[in-house]
């Protein structure tokens, strides 16, 4: 017999389980038609316990788009995690750059959709925009420590004089949820084939 549930588990589920409601309907009937007391009916909880957690919807969403790119609720940046230490830890850059490929597919099939919610919001909404800017800025940040990484395992050697500013700004745009999305939801790539051809892009453009 399983043994009950403790109060912290019981909320950690209805968290998760009003989290899964939003990205649902998020996807399904946009940022705008979307309402609170829709989160609430689709994760049967009542209307005050939404905004009892997240107090508004913009804080839902921005955790929303967090939980999705970690894939937990756990509180740890990006570059403490497994995936981009490896990364960081890579013995070669060849390795490094399909590293770091086959990381941004994990997260952009998870987040991928929220990000679209996020950035198409952005437009109407000025602390969405916020947002969007903020996840950009986190997204830089990450691409160029890997690219100072990278820049460190040619000897500073990267093609065409690209050094690590410039490297990180082709990793953000290959990388992008932008062209994720143009490949995989607007033409029907598969995220493996996408992935390939993330990683050729970025051997091409910066391995000499």
């Amino acid at each position: 017999m399983a043994a009950p549930l403790t109060r912290a588990e019981k909320a950690r589920r209805t968290r998760r389980r009003m989290l899964d409601a939003a990205a649902g309907l998020f996807a399904e009937r946009g940022w705008a038609g979307t309402t609170v007391e829709d989160i609430a009916r689709s994760a049967e909880v009542g209307v005050q316990t939404v905004y009892f957690t997240f107090k508004n919807k913009r804080a839902l969403l921005k955790e929303l788009l967090d939980t999705a790119i970690a894939g937990d609720l756990d509180p740890v940046a990006t570059l403490e995690r497994p995936w981009a230490r490896e990364v960081l830890d890579a013995p070669d850059p060849a390795t490094q750059l399909a590293l770091q490929a086959a990381g941004a597919r994990r997260i952009l099939q998870r987040a991928a959709p929220v990000l679209e919610v996020v950035r198409g919001a952005a437009a109407a909404d000025a602390e969405v925009a916020a947002l969007w800017r903020a996840n950009q800025e986190q997204r830089h940040t990450v691409q160029l420590r890997f690219a100072e990484a990278l820049t460190a395992k040619t000897g500073g050697a990267l093609r065409d004089g690209h050094d690590a500013a410039s490297a990180a700004d082709i990793a953000l745009a290959v990388l992008g949820p932008e062209t994720y999305g143009l490949l995989v939801t607007g033409r029907g790539w598969s995220p493996a084939r996408w992935e390939r051809w993330a990683t050729d892009a970025l051997v091409r453009q910066l391995l000499p």
